[in-house]
């Protein structure tokens, strides 16, 4: 099903060796985003997702494994399997890493607010996590390395400055379909790549419950929607269901505040992000 999903981004850019190019790429910009910002090391959230998990393969190949750290942190509602998981892929990897069980901090926060409901208690969580992985990151000087996908940036399927957050993203041009091809091009094993896709914020949270649609039939319609420039006409006439192009088309949108830094009230001549852009690596002068 993920390979129907991405079939026509393949076709667009040719088959082949493409992930194994793209691999290549990926790891490259996590060596010199890490070596520019004054860092030697890469600091991952690992839920044992695959996301987070290609990530720390990712990172691994970057930086070596003894300049790689993941973080583990599970809350009481987790499941047993994704601390599972993540440790069985930082030790075959051979790359240390640290628990921190969040639950007694998040708990204590709620004690003021017991009315919360899931979608409060969930981004508590995600923001608790990302405060970690930047305590961590500023005790190891590391760079915090992102996980969140191209679908799920697009969609908003995440938390503000929470585990949308990081120093850099090596997997945000790449749909969640895409990303299952670069596991199987990095070796990760098969049972992480089979996993159902879900944040694990609480019991029987699944993504593709929560958004309504399976991420092959995401994917490709966000292929043609935001890579190709499709209007709807032409996406209705390659046939996508009108309820579907304005579900997906509308969490773009409302979402779109989480794609973009706060914005700044103009009041200078060189306002920073709007005249003032540089690159973050901007040192010459």
């Amino acid at each position: 099903q993920a390979e129907d999903g991405i079939r026509d981004v393949e076709r667009s850019r040719g088959l082949g060796d493409v992930y194994k190019r793209q691999v290549e790429t990926l790891s490259q910009f996590i060596s010199d985003c890490v070596s520019k910002s004054g860092c030697k090391k890469g600091i991952i959230g690992l839920s044992g997702g695959v996301d987070s998990t290609v990530s720390t393969y990712l990172s691994v190949k970057a930086l070596g494994k003894e300049n790689v750290i993941t973080v583990i942190m599970p809350y009481k509602t987790s499941s047993p399997d994704s601390e599972i998981d993540a440790v069985k892929i930082s030790e075959l990897l051979g790359i240390k890493y640290i628990k921190v069980d969040i639950t007694p901090m998040v708990d204590e926060y709620f004690k003021l607010f017991p009315d919360a409901d899931n979608n409060r208690r969930g981004n508590k969580m995600a923001r608790e996590r990302m405060s970690i992985l930047y305590d961590i990151s500023a005790k190891e000087r590391g760079l915090v390395i992102g996980t969140s996908n191209k679908s799920e940036i697009l969609l908003g399927y995440g938390t503000i400055f929470g585990d949308l957050a990081c120093g850099i993203n090596p997997l945000g041009d790449l749909y969640k379909t895409q990303i299952y091809q670069i596991a199987r091009e990095l070796n990760v094993p098969e049972e992480i790549i089979c996993k159902k896709p879900t944040a694990d914020l609480w019991l029987g949270q699944y993504d593709e419950d929560e958004i309504g649609f399976r991420y092959s039939e995401i994917d490709r319609l966000l292929y043609y929607m935001v890579d190709k420039k499709y209007d709807e006409k032409k996406l209705l006439e390659i046939g996508f269901k009108k309820k579907m192009i304005d579900e997906i088309k509308s969490r773009i949108k409302k979402n779109h505040f989480k794609r973009i830094p706060p914005l700044i009230a103009k009041i200078s001549e060189r306002t920073i992000g709007h005249e003032f852009k540089y690159i973050w690596d901007w040192s010459s002068t």
